[in-house]
Order: structure tokens, then sequence, then C-alpha cells
């Protein structure tokens, strides 16, 4: 109980499984266009591309190029895709599209380790100068936080402060501004970095990347945008990459234009978690129903409601009582009325068993041997499942061919147990015992054909463990059957 419980609050809360069937998960489509004129050379375009993180992971994403190598790397902490090509000319088109999911997946950057600081770089006047700029800075500041603040105002207004203007050398665009903010805070010691991404919004043409800056503190990364000063909420961003290089890198060609497109769309939540279960838990996702071909896994998709008609056969029998031949006969004959359908199955067996049991009790008076009598019973269940197929054929009653699917051995012990129970506890029990038999498949049929079953046995196998331990209490069960009740309810007036 407790291994199926804990797969099943696993697979459910932190992997985002669907308890319900047809439920849908917001998503995000991000394409990025990238459009250059080639003049007959070798072409080689690096492109920053976004990968899992705490906020957001990519269920799918394709590289879309005609006659280009593709090939993707991992350097930094950064994902980059490079597009190459030994000679092309005229206007080229590359394609870079994603499929994203938001998430949330707990404070994944908090680390205990030491993050060191880049290098500033400074020599001669510019270290005096940056040393200039840090304490005036410091002078108004109680902490990195405050500290960077303090920076983003000095270097934000560089007409009136000659040392900030002498750092940035007339270029205030918000990299280099980003850039010098980084150098300047690592001569005390912190660590910064810059970081791009996208805002994830409903949908947005021509979207641009957004640039901030974040800062370790306190054993965290914390985001501040250049702009407003304020914490920058990542839960809204697409991460692309960190550092100052372009997003684009081309060589080889000319007229680079960049187009950023999003769209938000609704795709079933099955499809987002198994591939969110393949990101998070690779071992999980090696051995799980999923990994298996199609042919198998649909085979398993109806094996796997068995322990659930089982389950309600058990309760059928030691809790209410129902009398049915054979402990197992009834979800085999509710297996095959997946294919025949309910009402129609119902009326093919009950017609099969009786012209079946009218042929074997004619075979009594012949005194067969039990495996002879067995087969010639075989024999003619397959002869009559022949003949019915044929006249409801003509007679143009097509659901009459399904009678080809029910199990034949299964039929055959039928009509052998059945013929028993009638020569020695006479036609009465029997007929009993062979209604119990059909309200057992009938019940045990609607509910493993339920879609809510169906989904929940295919999406979470460990059920299975949970079927298992209720039905082990339930072998435990000594007291009455509620069909008992009344049997014995004389002794209780008594």
């Amino acid at each position: 109980m407790i291994i199926g419980i804990s797969f099943l609050v696993y697979k459910s809360a932190y992997l985002g499984f669907p308890l319900t069937p047809g439920q849908e998960t917001s998503v995000w489509n991000v394409e990025i266009k990238i459009n250059f004129q080639a003049s007959n050379r070798p072409i080689k375009l690096m492109l920053y591309v976004p990968r899992n993180s705490r906020y957001f992971s990519i269920i799918n994403e394709n590289f879309i190029s005609r006659g280009y190598g593709v090939s993707i790397s991992t350097t930094e902490g950064n994902r980059q895709v490079a597009w190459s090509i030994r000679k092309a000319s005229g206007q080229q088109t590359l394609y870079y599209q994603a499929v994203v999911e938001r998430l949330d997946l707990g404070d994944k950057d908090a680390s205990t380790k030491k993050i060191t600081p880049i290098s500033a770089g400074y020599t001669g006047a510019d270290l005096e100068a940056a040393l200039a700029v840090l304490s005036e800075a410091k002078e108004k500041s109680a902490d990195p936080i405050t500290l960077l603040l303090q920076l983003i105002d000095l270097f934000n207004d560089p007409g009136n402060n000659y040392n900030v203007d002498l750092l940035l050398r007339g270029k205030t665009n918000p990299d280099n501004i980003i850039d010098s903010i980084i150098r300047v805070l690592s001569l005390d010691g912190i660590a910064a970095r810059q970081v791009h991404g996208l805002k994830m919004v409903e949908s947005l043409d021509h979207s641009e990347s957004a640039s901030w800056i974040e800062v370790y503190t306190s054993g965290e990364w914390k985001a501040v945008d250049m702009v407003t000063k304020q914490f920058v909420d990542l839960s809204d961003y697409l991460v692309l990459w960190k550092g100052r290089d372009k997003m684009v890198t081309l060589t080889g060609g000319s007229n680079l234009d960049i187009d950023i497109n999003i769209r938000r769309a609704e795709i079933e939540s099955l499809a987002a978690a198994s591939t969110r279960e393949k990101n998070l838990s690779p071992n999980l996702s090696k051995y799980s129903l999923s990994n298996l071909p199609l042919d198998t896994q649909n085979v398993y998709s109806i094996l796997l409601t068995v322990p659930f008609g089982v389950f309600l056969l058990v309760i059928l029998r030691n809790i209410i009582g129902i009398k049915t031949f054979g402990t197992f006969m009834p979800i085999l004959i509710a297996l095959s009325f997946r294919e025949t359908q309910l009402l129609s199955g119902l009326i093919l067996f009950t017609l099969l068993v009786t012209l079946g049991l009218a042929i074997r009790f004619y075979l009594e008076r012949l005194k067969l041997l039990l495996v002879p009598r067995l087969a010639s019973v075989l024999i003619i269940v397959i002869m009559l499942m022949l003949v019915m197929s044929i006249l409801s054929h003509n007679l143009g009653i097509e659901s009459g061919l399904s009678v080809a699917l029910f199990p034949m051995v299964i039929i055959t012990m039928t009509i052998e147990r059945m013929s028993i129970v009638w020569e020695e506890k006479g036609s009465q029990d029997a007929i009993y015992q062979g209604i119990g038999s059909l309200i057992a498949a009938a019940v045990a049929f609607q509910f493993m054909s339920n879609d809510m079953v169906e989904h929940l046995i295919t999406v979470f196998p460990e059920i299975v463990f949970i079927i298992l331990s209720l039905t082990l209490l339930l072998g435990r069960y000594t007291g009455y059957r509620l069909l008992e009740l009344q049997r014995f309810k004389v002794l209780v007036n008594k």
C-alpha cells in the first residue's frame, strides 16, 4: 500500500501526471526565425537556445533548416546550437521552434558552494576609477543588493561622475553598463552575471530578449531589473543565455535579422508529463510503461485492467456472495465483451452456452472419458461459433460475427462445469451460478472499460500494488456475505 501510494503521489504531485483523462496544460510555442544573406561562402551560425530550468521545461524543440548541419553544445550553463554549411548563396532562413511548459521545481539556484567572481580586468587609471566608484557606492549601501542599486544609479548617469564616464568610454548601451557594474562588483568579491531571456506572455509577435543582472548573495542568485531596479520575477522569463555574448553569431553571412514570436496554446497534460518525466526522472522513465513499444503498451493497457476486475470479483464473491462458475471465468468473459459490447455479448454468450449444454447432455449418453468428452465439446463449440457467425451475417446482424472473439476454451469449461452442477445439485443451482457468472462479467466489464480506470492503470500502473494490498486484506474476511443475511435471518428472529 505504501509503495503504491508513494509512486502515485510522486508522479501526480511532482511529475504532474493527470489523475483524470483529457486534462490540458498551458504551454508556450516559441519560434526564433533568423534571416541573413549568404554570398557563396561557408556559413556558420551560432544561436543560444533555452534549457530546462526551475521555472520552465522544454517539452519539444525542432531545428529547421535546408541542407545545414546541426549540432548542439553546452558550455558554462548555456546551450548553443550551431548551423553550418560548406557553401550557400542568396537569402537564408533558419528556424528554432520549442514548446515550453511553465513549472516550479523549487529553489534549484540555491547553493552552499562558494561562487568565485570574474576578474575585473582593470589596470592603471581604470582600476583607480573603478575603486573610486566602488568606494562611493559602498558608503551608501549595506549589502550586495543595495550596493548593486547604488552602482546602477551611478552608471545610469555617467555625465555627473568622471570615474563612471571613464569606465564606460562613451558606450552607454545597456550591455556595456551591465558589464561594467559586474566588473566593479568583482573588486569587492561579489559575483554577478548578465542574464538574457524572453518574457512569457499570452502571445507576442516580434518579441525582444530582455536583459537583467544577477548578484550572488546568501547562497542564491538575486535578479534585478536595470530600469526599474526591482527584483525580477524569474517565473515570467524563459532564460536563453548568460553572459555578454550576442544571442546570434554569424560567420560568412550579412544582413542578419532575428524575429521572435511567442504563442500560448493548450496540449494534453499526459504528453507534457511524459516529457517532464524524461527530464526530471530519467531512470524512472527508462523503466516505465511508456518506454515499451506501442504494440506492447496496447496489450498492457488491457491486461492491467484485469487486477481491477479480479478485485471486483473478490468483492462480489466474498462480500456480496454471488456464485459463479470458476474463479476467474467471469473476468475472461468480460474481456471478450470489450469487442462484442455488453448487450450483444450477453446474448451471444447465453445462446452459445445453452446450445453447447444441450449437446453436452446428449454426449453423456455415449459414456465418454473426461478428456475425449472435453475435446468433443471444444470442437462442437467452435462449430457452433462458425454457424452463428454465418447465420448472423446472412441475416444482416453484424454483431453476431463477434462471437468468434469469445475464449472458446473458457466456454467449453463453462459448459462442462454447468453440466456437472446440473447433475449433482439440480438445474436451479446450475442456472443460478450461470446467472451469477453473467452478472459478475457484466459488472466487471463496466468497471474495466471505464475511461477513468483505463487512464489510471495506464498512467499509474503502480496502483496494482494498492489493489494487491486491498485484496490481501479482504483475504482475511470471514464474516457473513450480504446474500447470506437473508438465508440466516430466521436464526436471528428465533
